[in-house]
């Protein structure tokens, strides 16, 4: 038996930031691990030293495949910390480092889980996937060169380990990102009127932008869209009136909105700065459109992932929104396969912080909870 909480600190351990060092060491760790055991995986080139893991148990039937799906990297360590991050401290019932709460955690009980399965040399009833991905944290190029290769069954029983604080998680709001360009014209602060300021108009678009999306109705379960202005950049000198600002946005939907709705809105935005600042020129890109997932919640992963959680916590489980985007999430809107869901250990919120921690109790539990799901799906478990 594989001890997940074990696991996660030899996990934390191993750097894995993205920017920074990226995932090849972990990757080497995990392949070694599987390879040794005798377990069928291969390496998948993703980037320039920089590759997927796909193991598989084969099953006995045709039934659509389970997948777990968990991504390597994590976001870099960013100033402070009090812990060591990549110490993996255990400290009143938690683990500490980058990485722990997400996804290293999620990952452990995952890797344990599929390593169990295959030591015990029973033969699932149907066939299981462990795949672990890079560039989660950034574009997202793992599980896009998982889809592009076909490696996902039609139909398959997706599921990833990301930190839900054990709440199943079925939806997840759409992202959408744009770079925002206001030209203007410079002119000396002295005398303003000859120029035309672009962070002054850049302002009045974000006002504009900000006041449409958040009059836009709540959906009753996934909650509000929401923007956020990541980035900003414009000017040389106190005394000149600038010609150009950029502002990057992140925008988080629900349904039924997409990028043609808030395409609208942002031709809304600009038109009225525009009338206000006469002189502006404002263009975008969009660099990034993720559709929300409103998945199935009484699938059948799902209806199995319940019925392991009431039997190991003796109670339901909640079902909640998972705010992030995932490789799952990728994954059901490219196979317009929505029978997937979010489960693992550790609280989002604690997710990308300095002092990143998983509560030990979570894990435990966690695989506890997958080994029973697994069981129910692959084994004919009650």
């Amino acid at each position: 038996m594989t001890d997940p909480v074990e696991l996660t600190k030899k996990l934390v351990k191993i750097e894995s930031c993205n920017p920074g060092v990226e995932e090849g060491r972990l990757g080497d760790y995990i392949y070694e691990r599987l390879e040794t055991r005798g377990v069928p995986v291969r390496k998948q080139q993703v980037l320039p030293g920089r590759f997927n893991i796909i193991a598989k148990i084969e099953g006995n039937s045709q039934k659509p495949p389970l997948v777990m799906i968990c991504h390597m990297d994590t976001v870099v360590v960013g100033d402070g910390w009090t812990a060591a991050p990549f110490a993996a401290e255990e400290k009143n019932g938690r683990i500490y480092g980058r990485g722990a709460c997400d996804m290293k955690s999620g990952f452990a009980c995952a890797l344990s889980s599929f390593e169990e399965l295959w030591e015990e040399g029973t033969k699932p009833e149907r066939t299981i996937y462990f795949i672990a991905t890079v560039d989660e944290e950034a574009d997202m190029n793992g599980i896009q060169a998982v889809l592009r290769e076909g490696l996902i069954p039609e139909g398959s029983l997706m599921m990833d380990l990301e930190p839900t604080g054990l709440a199943v998680s079925v939806c997840h709001k759409g992202r959408i990102w744009y770079h925002v360009q206001v030209q203007g014209v410079t002119a000396h602060a002295s005398t303003p009127w000859k120029g035309v300021d672009a962070i002054a108009a850049a302002a009045e678009f974000i006002s504009e932008i900000r006041g449409l999306i958040t009059s836009l109705p709540e959906h009753p379960e996934m909650g509000a869209t929401t923007v956020t202005f990541g980035q900003i950049s414009g000017g040389y000198q106190p005394y000149v009136v600038p010609d150009l600002c950029k502002i990057t946005l992140d925008i988080r939907t629900v349904p039924p909105y997409g990028e043609k709705d808030i395409e609208a809105l942002m031709i809304k935005a600009k038109s009225r700065a525009e009338a206000r600042f006469t002189g502006i020129r404002l263009s975008w890109e969009c660099t990034g459109n993720r559709p929300y997932v409103y998945g199935i919640s009484d699938s059948e992963l799902c209806t199995a992932l319940f019925e392991a959680y009431r039997k190991v916590c003796g109670q339901d489980a909640k079902l909640e929104l998972f705010p992030g985007y995932t490789d799952t999430a990728v994954a059901a809107v490219a196979l317009n396969n929505y029978n997937c869901v979010s489960f693992g250990p550790g609280r989002l919120e604690m997710a990308h912080k300095p002092n990143e921690y998983v509560e030990i109790e979570q894990i435990i539990l966690c695989k506890r909870i997958l080994k029973s799901t697994i069981n129910r799906l692959c084994f004919h478990e009650k």
